[in-house]
């Protein structure tokens, strides 16, 4: 099998049972268990969930997003060669550590292939958490022209960029369209205050006041548990994105999780550490994708500006990168999954083959 044909790059198609239309994102797709399958699912394999909770197949695919756009190489390489099981197996280690640390639990309750996660439907709350410690990308372009003020907090004079913050900010943004919430703009991904989430906390989807507190205490511990691993593989973890729901166990307790993924080099920038105490950054996230693209076409404004989404769009589509290119990202996020993990990363020659095998003999979700 070729390169090109290894790489899951179209992953809404699985013969999956499930009564609803699949939902198709950037990278993963899922799939709504019917409700026999979930209820027999969860006596079958003794998920700590309630009789009746809904549950999903989610798969991930190997497909590249950057700028909100879908990019592709050349000679049919639709993905970045083990991308998906990279960004699984770490989210995997984080959420295994968050949970043995006592910190929360996420909304996975399965991993049957690499590419697999079964995850219970969570309540999400409407918050994309970013977490800074250090000062680089969107923010340093803003302090560089005078900004000081992010999310309600005050920066100091004189920071320089890439330089570590004086402590950990938290830069929460809306998630979606949040409408009806006083000072806050109805658009997506909109910077919000403290204040904003404590006056407003139900609009938002906390059940308490209480569970800000609980939120940010989770964003602050969680940070410290992955930033204190990467040290301690000479690593620099720079900044993330943490998000929230609401689920409830098989002993109707409801609690606050972790969700979507975390610590992956598609949701957090991170850098090499022997490089950076020389005074460079070498990029070992996605973020050295996106500078390749600023670098590749003569007109980066296309995809830094919003009001250019329509040529952003035809960029993406009409220009295939060098294979090289995805190759390389492919070697930057297995080569940061395999230090978070500990392991050689296994490459499939046919993920979906294997998908299909797996949920159809020992999940009894393929007819």
């Amino acid at each position: 099998m070729s390169l090109a044909q290894s790489v899951l790059a179209v992953n809404n198609d699985l013969p999956i049972r499930t009564d609803r239309p699949v939902h198709s994102g950037k990278v993963r797709s899922v799939y709504w268990l019917t409700e026999a399958d979930s209820r027999r699912l969860i006596e079958e394999k003794g998920y700590n969930v309630a009789p009746d909770a809904p549950l999903a197949i989610m798969v991930i695919s190997d497909r590249i997003s950057a700028f909100d756009c879908i990019w592709h190489g050349e000679g049919g390489l639709n993905g970045v060669p083990g991308k998906g099981a990279a960004l699984n197996s770490i989210s995997n280690h984080w959420f295994r550590l968050f949970r043995e640390q006592g910190l929360a639990d996420s909304h996975i309750l399965d991993i049957p292939h690499p590419f697999v996660w079964i995850v219970q439907k969570a309540r999400p709350v409407m918050i994309e958490a970013i977490c800074r410690q250090y000062i680089t990308g969107s923010m340093w372009r803003a302090y560089s022209k005078g900004e000081r003020e992010f999310c309600g907090i005050t920066l100091p004079e004189g920071l320089q960029k890439d330089q570590k913050l004086p402590e950990l900010l938290m830069t929460p943004s809306t998630k979606g369209i949040l409408r009806g919430i006083p000072g806050v703009p109805e658009a997506d991904d909109v910077n919000i205050t403290r204040a904003n989430i404590v006056d407003n906390y139900a609009a938002f989807g906390f059940r308490s006041a209480a569970d800000v507190d609980q939120y940010e205490k989770l964003l602050k511990e969680g940070f410290a548990v992955i930033s204190n691993a990467l040290a301690e593989l000479d690593q620099v973890f720079v900044d993330t994105k943490f998000e929230f729901g609401y689920v409830t166990d098989a002993a109707s307790n409801e609690k606050l999780i972790y969700m979507d993924e975390v610590g992956t080099p598609d949701s957090s920038r991170i850098w090499d550490g022997p490089a950076y105490r020389d005074g460079k950054v070498i990029e070992k996230s996605k973020e050295g994708f996106r500078q390749l693209l600023l670098n590749h076409f003569p007109d980066p404004d296309i995809l830094l500006n919003k009001d250019r989404m329509p040529e952003r769009e035809a960029l993406a589509r009409d220009n295939a990168l060098p294979a090289e290119v995805l190759m390389d990202v492919s070697r930057t996020y297995l080569d940061i999954a395999e230090k978070v993990v500990g392991h050689t990363i296994e490459l499939s020659d046919n993920p979906k083959a294997e998908i299909i095998a797996i949920l159809r003999d020992q999940y009894g979700l393929i007819d």
